[in-house]
């Protein structure tokens, strides 16, 4: 884990406004990490879930369009067990 001293090298300063509820939730569960490094968390982790999401999209968009071939995918599922029971 890094330092403070070497993490405030590599992050920028940017002003954002944000919603008093927000500000006072930041607080509320901030615990011993500072503000900013609550927020931080909290966009990291907010991003992390709209990639996944956006992902989870792209794949239903995919699959919704994949013909229903049931037959071709009992044998793709087949060959896939296959793969994982062998010694």
């Amino acid at each position: 884990m890094k330092t403070s001293a070497s993490r405030s090298l590599v992050r920028k300063t940017r002003s954002f406004s944000l919603d008093p509820d927000v500000l006072r939730e930041v607080d509320r569960t901030k615990g011993q990490d500072s503000a900013s490094e609550r927020v931080n968390s909290l966009l990291k982790y907010a991003l992390e879930m709209e990639r996944k999401a956006s992902l989870d999209q792209e794949a239903s968009e995919f699959f919704a369009h994949a013909p229903d071939d049931r037959e071709e995918r009992r044998a793709f599922q087949k060959a896939n067990l296959k793969t994982w029971t062998r010694p």
